[in-house]
């Protein structure tokens, strides 16, 4: 039986609703990210059967999910916790073209029925999870069996030279670069690093993970073995 979980402190900044939510979608949509969003989701996505469901964990501006939705094979939901960010992605999808279906709700406690998606993907938020045992829970709960979750976020082992370089990736200008780069260096501190990680997987249901680092980040590869008869 599972205990209940204390919820993790965090600092509290401004809430990603109103206009700072749309400061962030545009700080994200620069011709550069998409076009690595564009490739994110074609690297995610690979292997996927056709009409596999895809659900992204606090998708934000919804950028990724809406291209893994214009690959055309699969059915795409976003599942975030800030409303402004649900009609963002709602417009952007709109605009796009594409069919996703984003929700309000809360990843500790999601709005799905158990065994619905085959792919769960969660870019630059886990950190932020205040209850991040009974959130890895979940994720176990609504994958379906042989279903694998992909975490992505930022390591707690990055150095001031591994930000330097995502921000000047970013080719934002000289006023976004610098709120950029002073919200990763806090960001840092609220990160996990690989071992941290592995032992809170560990502790869950899932149990066991793969971990790889690139600069500032770490990606967690997570799945939930397949029913064997």
């Amino acid at each position: 039986m599972q205990t209940m979980e204390t919820r993790r402190w965090r600092l509290k900044g401004p809430e990603m609703e109103g206009p700072i939510a749309r400061w962030y979608a545009k700080v994200r949509g620069s011709q550069s990210q998409l076009e690595a969003y564009r490739a994110q989701a074609a690297q995610l996505t690979s292997g996927l059967p056709e009409g596999a469901r895809v659900l992204e964990v606090a998708p934000g501006p919804g950028y990724l999910s809406i291209e893994m939705a214009r690959l055309g094979r699969f059915d795409v939901t976003g599942l975030d916790i800030s409303r402004t960010f649900v009609e963002i992605g709602s417009e952007n999808a709109h605009r796009a073209g594409v069919s996703v279906e984003f929700r309000n709700g809360d990843v500790a406690n999601m709005p799905f029925g158990a065994e619905t998606f085959d792919l769960m993907v969660c870019q630059a938020a886990f950190k932020n999870f205040t209850l991040p045992r009974t959130a890895l829970a979940e994720i176990h709960r609504v994958l379906r069996a042989g279903g694998t979750a992909v975490i992505q976020d930022m390591s707690r082992d990055a150095t001031h030279a591994d930000i330097d370089a995502e921000v000047a990736a970013m080719n934002l200008g000289w006023l976004s670069s610098f709120m950029t780069r002073a919200t990763l260096e806090r960001l840092r501190n609220r990160a996990y690093s690989p071992l941290q990680l592995e032992l809170l997987v560990a502790e869950s249901p899932f149990q066991t993970c793969e971990i790889t680092t690139a600069g500032i980040g770490l990606e967690v590869r997570l799945t939930k073995p397949a029913i064997t008869r």
